[in-house]
């Protein structure tokens, strides 16, 4: 089991100025589909939206939208090939998280790695 992270999410949806592995990342998704089962946090995907939503031409961004829109149609039916993380937001999570999300290494730790938030909730 692997987790899909941000950056082969903007490289799929050829983000611009996130994407210059295109190539590169869909062989290897590929050959990892094969491999072992995939999973998309949720982080990844609210990741590739702020990036999307960073765009500064318009058309772009509306044209990137509207493809990570359709794979996360995919998600929804189970036609991609991963399946979604889901989180549930509670106080135990936080309080996980805060705590390193079972890294043993407390959240303000990780920051000083420059791990952030989203990649501990992956």
């Amino acid at each position: 089991m692997e987790f899909v992270d941000t950056s082969v999410l903007c490289n799929l949806l050829n983000v611009p100025g996130k994407n210059q592995d295109y190539e590169a990342v869909a062989r290897e998704l590929k050959e990892r589909r094969q491999a072992c089962d995939l999973i998309l946090p949720i982080t990844a995907v609210i990741e590739t939206g702020n990036h999307i939503a960073q765009l500064s031409d318009g058309r772009v961004r509306r044209d990137r939208a509207d493809k990570l829109h359709a794979l996360l149609e995919l998600v929804i039916t189970g036609r991609a090939p991963w399946v979604l993380h889901t989180v549930e937001w509670g106080e135990s999570f936080l309080r996980s998280l805060l705590a390193g999300a079972g890294t043993g290494t407390p959240f303000s730790d990780h920051v000083m790695a420059k791990l952030g938030l989203g990649d501990l909730c992956t």
